[in-house]
């Protein structure tokens, strides 16, 4: 496609796509329209074998890069069932920080052991749960710490726990211990032996720095090795928390959007102060880096946890759910003010709620895909994507967009990758609207573009149903 006039368009931000997902919405383009309006709009399509596929990728990137890890699914990340049941057929774990979302990991067949527990603060009722399924909490200050050890006292069990700690670089977090209450918390695991048992310490970064990441971990096993000198011998243990980094669009492009972005591009002249560098590094290459980073006498962090006996454990989200869902809404509207304001306003059925980068604050910036019912001649159409709600800033997306054609009520629009967090961060029943359904579609013949080779359609369920 022509890149447009800068006054048209200013660039494109084309979106990354897996090969099934090319194949769905090439060759199962009828079945995908039955189904939204079946379901209504918007609807979110769940693809869970591209979620197994990515976990099998981020465990061989541990591997090269030689590190041992356990991997927790963050289920914040997404509600859908279906991510929970193949995390717990692969032997992956889940990160939760409710008693629902525990219950909803153990419902799915994840064993409590392999359950992580975080968040700060956690009620009594979910460190009950947590000490009577064996879960790994990542105890978030001394209060809590003293709270938990209650409850596994009052179940006559121990509870398994990790000290999340404030790293040198995060000295105003309101998270995690300061290094005061982390020796204090170490002090009162030996003391409370009979109720805790410390296995090591997690922290977390807002950041994608390898450079960041890696020193953090090493801080983490400083901690590990010291706790071990006071008594606790089983410190070992590192949480890196989540925050590996997706790649959107090519870097290319990205690059472009950088150097060109400006208020003009928006809906109303919008600004943002920031977004999800959707043109950076991928997950894998993430890992290969900051394990591979020195961390002190040229030793790297891989090479360092190995001579330490430290295991590391990591809470993708996003990671794991690259290239698994993707979100379609109906267009309702088209109010064309291309003769006065330059651009369209595109209403869908639906809103912005359910593709949540406004909860950041914040844009979702690659493009959506135009599939209409009628092919219809060449046209560049800039556009801008409203939701169906009475609120000025419902705007599912802000930034114009150059369609390669006019776009007509009925059309349907396809918001690509919006398994990690999009789908269903910031849903609301705004104006009694029913929430978003979830379809689980199965890939027939598998990855790689080979799906419904043999001329079947696609399996699919809602969400769970089974």
């Amino acid at each position: 496609m022509e890149r447009p006039k800068a006054e048209v368009r200013p660039f494109a931000l084309t979106a990354l796509r897996h090969p099934a997902v090319s194949t769905l919405l090439t060759d199962h383009r009828a079945l995908l329209a039955d189904l939204l309006d079946g379901l209504g709009s918007p609807l979110h399509i769940v693809l869970p074998e591209i979620f197994e596929e990515n976990v099998g990728e981020l465990r061989r990137a541990f591997a090269e890069a030689g590190g041992t890890v356990d991997i927790l699914f963050a289920k914040k990340a997404n509600k859908a069932d279906c991510f929970v049941t193949s995390a717990a057929g692969l032997g992956v774990g889940v990160d939760v920080a409710s008693a629902p979302e525990l219950v909803k990991a153990l419902a799915g067949g994840v064993p409590g052991r392999r359950i992580g527990i975080s968040g700060p603060e956690k009620d009594d009722a979910l460190h009950a749960l947590a000490v009577q399924h064996g879960c790994l909490v990542a105890v978030d200050s001394l209060s809590e710490l003293r709270r938990l050890a209650r409850s596994a006292r009052d179940a006559r069990r121990q509870a398994v726990v990790l000290l999340r700690s404030r790293t040198t670089g995060q000295p105003g977090s309101r998270f995690g211990l300061s290094a005061d209450e982390r020796r204090a918390a170490v002090g009162l695991c030996g003391e409370l032996a009979d109720h805790l048992v410390l296995r090591g310490f997690a922290f977390h970064l807002n950041g994608y720095s390898p450079a960041e990441r890696a020193t953090a971990a090493s801080e983490m096993i400083e901690h590990c090795l010291d706790a071990r000198r006071r008594g606790s011998l089983a410190a070992e243990l590192v949480n890196i928390g989540g925050g590996l980094p997706v790649r959107y669009v090519e870097p290319r492009l990205w690059d472009e959007f950088l150097a060109q972005n400006e208020p003009d591009h928006y809906h109303a002249a919008k600004v943002f102060e920031g977004f999800y560098p959707y043109g950076g590094q991928p997950a894998d290459q993430a890992v290969r880096a900051f394990m591979a980073h020195p961390v002190g006498g040229g030793e790297s962090l891989s090479a360092k946890a190995n001579r330490c006996g430290i295991r590391f454990v990591v809470e993708p989200g996003r990671a794991l759910l690259d290239q698994a869902g993707f979100t379609m809404y109906r267009v309702q509207q088209v109010d064309d003010r291309r003769g006065s304001d330059g651009y369209a306003i595109v209403t869908v059925a639906g809103s912005s709620f359910s593709l949540s980068e406004q909860w950041f604050n914040s844009d979702y910036l690659p493009d959506p895909l135009l599939m209409s019912a009628e092919a219809g001649a060449d046209e560049p159409f800039p556009a801008c994507v409203a939701g169906s709600t009475c609120l000025e800033s419902d705007m599912v997306t802000w930034r114009k967009i150059g369609f390669p054609r006019p776009v007509h009520r009925g059309d349907h629009l396809v918001y690509l990758n919006t398994a990690g967090y999009q789908m269903d961060s910031n849903e609301s029943p705004f104006h009694d609207a029913r929430l978003p359904s979830k379809v689980v579609l199965r890939l027939g013949d598998g990855l790689g573009g080979q799906l419904g080779g043999d001329g079947t359609l696609p399996r699919w369920r809602l969400d769970g149903i089974h």
